[in-house]
């Protein structure tokens, strides 16, 4: 029986395990008289159990409120329909009505049993979605579905909203000679601040487990990852992590697979949380934050998002200053036990403070560091063993020029 669990970013990602399929057309939904792809359905004609994780934002669109009443029936699912360009999020009764026409249209297309679908939604917050164009779409899917058709790196293209590129990855292991598949895809560049980020990510896997199982494994995951990065500060109406378990490798999960499992789960969306950060909206810098030796984990994560969403930290990276001045003050209001005297800070493994006390001569070797486009800052409180890792970005003029319209 093989212990290693090996990993890819090519491949089809949702699309890889045995059994699962991914289809996107173009809606133009937009409407900007293009063929941008921006509707796409992920489907398994074998039941799967499922999981999911959604946004904390007391503000959800339509969509999540669905997904969560779906998940909360605990019926199979077949599939996931989704769309970019438009949120349908605060957009009243409408937006309700129009997400079960969307579900109730994959569903039927392709021959799937009623709430067997989740539905997601990205894109731009407050618009009606544009049913005329959605709703032949969604058929042309669900008949592309039931012939077999496949494209797992189209489907990740058709969720991208102000990306660059899409984001894909997938992980797999054997157990004794069968092989079992964890995919994921995700999108996401702005609006990126757990719980979670402004992003979908879906994850598909070919082993056998019990929907608590797997929500148990996801949101394990999830802690650690999707909800460990911040580029913006800002938490979206729209955020929708959700796995798909199909069991069609013929592996269970059990003591034996568990550990093997997890690792993939894992990876998988580790992966697709830097990839997130890393394409950030006009960002330069990917800079992760380790904390350690902090009282409690919840001090531990304070302190990593006082410093990482903090705009004079942030804009400091943008241009290339260390200023480990600004680390202290952001540290100081995170609501955390510290004692200024004792604490340690090194970008990369070049100290900048040690004990309380600065390390002037190492000033060249600071700014070398953080003129790099990705870097580390570990922060040692020395006030007891609790440990955080966040990855955050910097903040430059094009991220405000690329928000400030349309």
């Amino acid at each position: 029986m093989s212990e290693v669990v090996t990993f890819s970013e090519d491949g089809s990602g949702v699309a890889s395990p045995q059994g699962f399929c991914a289809v996107a057309t173009s809606a133009d939904i937009r409407n900007k008289q293009s063929d941008r792809l921006d509707i796409g359905i992920l489907y398994s004609k074998t039941a799967c159990s499922a999981a999911g994780v959604f946004t904390r934002n007391a503000v959800k669109a339509a969509p999540v409120l669905d997904c969560e009443r779906v998940l909360k029936l605990g019926t199979p699912i077949h599939g996931i329909v989704v769309n970019s360009g438009n949120a349908n999020a605060c957009t009243g009764e409408q937006g309700i009505k129009d997400s079960l026409q969307m579900l109730q249209i994959a569903e039927s297309s392709s021959l799937s049993p009623k709430d067997s679908f989740f539905l997601c939604s990205t894109g731009r917050i407050g618009d009606l979605l544009p049913m005329d164009r959605i709703t032949p779409a969604i058929e042309r899917l669900g008949a592309t579905i039931v012939d077999g058709e496949s494209d797992g790196l189209k489907f990740a293209e058709c969720i991208l909203t102000s990306d660059t590129r899409t984001k894909t990855c997938e992980a797999s292991f054997e157990v004794e000679g069968r092989k079992v598949t964890v995919g994921g895809v995700a999108k996401g560049a702005g609006m990126i601040q757990p719980n979670m980020a402004t992003m979908l990510a879906f994850v598909t896997t070919d082993i056998a487990i019990e929907s608590s199982d797997l929500q148990s494994a996801l949101k394990e995951a999830i802690d650690h990852t999707f909800n460990a990065i911040t580029v913006d500060g800002d938490m979206s109406t729209n955020d929708t992590v959700l796995a798909l378990a199909n069991g069609e490798s013929g592996v269970s999960f059990d003591g034996k697979t568990s550990a093997r499992f997890k690792e993939a789960l894992f990876k998988v969306c580790d992966t697709l949380a830097e990839k997130i950060v890393a394409d950030g909206e006009r960002i330069t810098k990917v800079v992760e934050i380790l904390i350690k030796g902090a009282a409690n984990e919840r001090d531990a994560e304070n302190i990593a998002r006082a410093i990482g969403n903090s705009l004079l930290v942030k804009t400091s990276w943008y241009g290339n200053d260390p200023n480990w001045g600004r680390l202290m003050d952001a540290l100081g209001y995170a609501d955390a036990q510290i004692d200024q005297y004792v604490i340690d800070i090194s970008y990369d493994d070049v100290p900048a403070l040690v004990s309380g006390n600065p390390v002037p001569e190492n000033k060249q070797k600071w700014k070398e560091v953080v003129s790099k486009p990705r870097f580390s800052i570990a922060i040692d409180m020395h006030q007891g063993d609790s440990v955080y890792r966040l990855r955050a970005s910097d903040l430059t003029e094009g991220y405000v020029d690329f928000n400030k319209s349309e």
